[in-house]
């Protein structure tokens, strides 16, 4: 008997993305193996304001870190976002949602700018209290700017 990692598929309530989540069960096997094979479904880094439905503008993001490194702020700042486009048809923005394959990263800092009466932006801010809160957070950043071509500019 070999105990061998077994894939299971979920749908996430984000996206209708197909998860795949490992689980160990013993199969018998026939010959020896010697080497094992971990294979590794990347999910692409994604935005949300609506559950399922991806914001597909690349917003402007400032971060601010305390001198002693113990808590920060990201701010996003999105000029016509197509959340806009979708909302009538979808529902109500329920929050800020971060998603790659780590999990979700989620805030309901969420404020919405109007002129002249119709929606122009969004701004949201996801506040990081510890040390761990910040690095989950800036893996996050980086898997996301590279997906969707961004660049890191210090002021």
């Amino acid at each position: 008997m070999t105990c061998l990692g077994v894939h299971q598929s979920i749908r996430s309530s984000f996206n209708g993305q197909t998860l795949h989540l490992s689980q160990s069960r013993c199969v018998p096997q026939r010959r020896c193996s010697r080497t094992t094979r971990l294979v590794i479904k990347m999910i692409k880094p994604t935005i949300q304001f609506i559950q399922g439905i991806d914001e597909q503008t690349i917003p402007d993001v400032r971060l601010t870190k305390s001198r002693d490194g113990t808590n920060g702020m990201a701010t996003f700042k999105f000029d016509q976002p197509s959340v806009f486009d979708s909302s009538g048809e979808v529902g109500e923005i329920t929050g800020f949602y971060m998603i790659d394959e780590e999990g979700v990263l989620q805030s309901v800092d969420v404020n919405a700018k109007f002129v002249g009466g119709k929606p122009a932006g969004i701004e949201a801010k996801y506040v990081m209290r510890s040390p761990r809160e910040w690095d989950r957070f800036m893996r996050f950043m980086e898997r996301y700017s590279n997906a969707n071509g961004l660049q890191f500019v210090k002021n």
